[in-house]
């Protein structure tokens, strides 16, 4: 027995002390005691303010870059076969419900090729559906099935996209999260505590913007018009006007570029900056296997020609293809240091798949926080201390085994909160007091249990002994029941309501412990030497 009693103690204080590190470390002073606690106990949007954000990700614009890729891959396939067409093209949907009728238009395929057309479609492109015009004229389209996993794709890299790029600006505690009624809407939740200027937060999610390196077509252009002037008001096929970026005080200038890119940003594997042979600042970037051959083929084609890096529409650099470049390169010409450092960082993080549009916005303050956690605490603190004032009543010298209990419950809890890097917001606030009302039920039923064994007659040992066996399958039972409505709540729940669900599992998983493995403890060591005694405090 006292064996037991001691493991049992042993693995007490080692769970307190691992507790206790969890929530301080090791502080060497006061100062570093309260500024361990407030960096290991990570506060939420709503305690600790910051900014609030609804972005809806526009998946027409990944439907229409698959498009293009198709296309692009199609030509290369047609070409190889010696199957002839006289155009091929797609339209240009705005809305993301235009998603669902971006159409490739094949013009000009003559009949006798048809069947070998429908084939190669068939073999390479199983994604898509040709469906015939006329004897000569085709449409593909995406089957319905590809194209919601299409979407559904576009949405899970933009949520990691923007989760990574605002990770290496050092924001550690956001949350980035598909938002809006089962996604249909294609909206993403980014909350960031302690970033509080709304200029700020958009300069963040407005860098990870789509990024792809395009032929050069025509250009440079002093001006928009001038541009289109050259090419008789109408643009040529398959192309686009994008502006380069101002420098030194300077109107960027205009080129003409293909519509279709050379390489995409999510085929960008890593990017560093340097510097060249003349000291001039540089980003040099790899790509993936894939991009790597197409890039390949692409320059060793376009020799003498020019390539654009397009990023958030704006050109960032043009740079004439030298020689055949294959799964790396280099971005030249760049201003400083700090800009070859930012695209570095851009394309290291990946573009997003499709442009975003800002539905809401808005800002929490800290003040409103720091309201929040007042009456959060002042709302926790009356609660126990009503708790205890009750138990020390009417449970006596036992009342304190269960406070002591309850104490302990809570400190594991906040070293859960800070061991699994979860953020404590104000719902999870919510789920410490009810963890506190749920901790004392557990305390209740074995006091009772306990008092029904003594007025039955057993001996003060005895009845203790059999208070916890045949209360432990009861608290087993409640505290399963509530784990299941946790689980529940945390599957098809969303923000706050996860975070109480997450809270409030722990608690209970904690009190299943202290409930009944400390309390029990605490109770052997009081009865330890007095195993004939008569009556107990309870």
């Amino acid at each position: 027995m006292k064996t037991n009693v001691k493991a049992r103690t042993i693995t007490i204080v080692l769970t307190i002390l691992v507790c206790l590190y969890g929530i301080f470390g090791f502080p060497k002073s006061k100062a570093d005691l309260v500024k361990n606690f407030e960096d290991n106990i990570r506060l939420g949007l709503d305690l600790k303010g910051g900014s609030h954000l609804v972005l809806q990700v526009q998946v027409q614009d990944a439907v229409k870059a698959d498009a293009d890729q198709t296309m692009e891959r199609l030509k290369e396939d047609l070409k190889k076969q010696n199957i002839t067409w006289v155009s091929m093209d797609r339209n240009d949907p705005q809305t993301i419900q235009g998603a669902d009728d971006v159409e490739i238009s094949i013009k000009g395929v003559p009949s006798t090729q048809s069947g070998a057309f429908r084939s190669l479609v068939s073999e390479r492109y199983p994604t898509y559906l040709a469906t015939a015009v006329n004897s000569t004229d085709y449409m593909l389209r995406l089957k319905p099935s590809d194209l919601v996993e299409l979407k559904a794709d576009t949405v899970k890299r933009a949520i990691d996209t923007i989760s990574n790029r605002i990770d290496q600006l050092g924001l550690a505690e956001k949350s980035v999260q598909q938002y809006g009624q089962a996604g249909a809407d294609y909206e993403i939740l980014v909350e960031m505590p302690g970033v509080d200027d709304p200029a700020r937060v958009r300069q963040l999610i407005n860098t990870a913007a789509v990024l792809e390196i395009d032929s050069v077509m025509d250009g440079p252009f002093a001006s928009k018009d001038a541009a289109l002037a050259q090419h008789g008001g109408v643009l040529p096929l398959g192309s686009k006007l994008v502006q380069s970026l101002p420098r030194g005080g300077q109107v960027g200038d205009w080129y003409l570029v293909s519509k279709s890119p050379v390489v995409a940003g999510r085929e960008m594997r890593n990017a560093h900056p340097g510097q060249d042979e003349f000291q001039k600042w540089e980003t040099a970037f790899t790509l993936s296997p894939d991009g790597g051959k197409r890039f390949g083929r692409y320059t060793e084609a376009n020799i003498g020609n020019k390539l654009a890096v397009v990023m958030d529409n704006q050109i960032v650099s043009v740079a004439t293809i030298q020689s055949k470049i294959e799964d790396s390169g280099r971005i030249t010409g760049l201003s400083s240091e700090q800009e070859a450092e930012d695209l570095s960082r851009y394309l290291r993080s990946g573009s997003l798949p499709a442009g975003v549009q800002y539905l809401d916005e808005r800002t929490i303050g800290p003040s409103l926080g720091a309201d929040s956690i007042h009456e959060g605490m002042m709302a926790g603190i009356a609660g126990l201390i009503a708790v205890i004032a009750v138990m020390l009543v009417y449970y006596r010298r036992s009342g304190v085994n269960a406070v002591l209990a309850l104490v302990l419950n809570t400190v594991i809890l906040l070293a859960a909160v800070s061991y699994f890097h979860a953020v404590l917001t104000l719902p999870g606030i919510a789920g410490v007091i009810l963890t506190i009302g749920m901790a004392v039920d557990s305390n209740v039923l074995i006091f009772e249990r306990i008092r029904e064994e003594l007025r039955g007659g057993k001996s003060v040992v005895a009845s203790v002994d059999a208070g916890f066996n045949k209360a432990w399958w009861t608290i087993v039972d409640t505290h399963v029941t509530t784990m299941v409505s946790c689980a529940f709540l945390f599957l098809f729940g969303e923000g706050p309501v996860q975070g109480f669900a997450v809270t409030l599992l722990i608690g209970l998983l904690a009190n299943m412990f202290t409930a009944v493995f400390v309390s029990r403890t605490i109770f052997d060591y009081e009865l330890a030497g007095h195993r004939s005694m008569e009556a107990l405090s309870i």
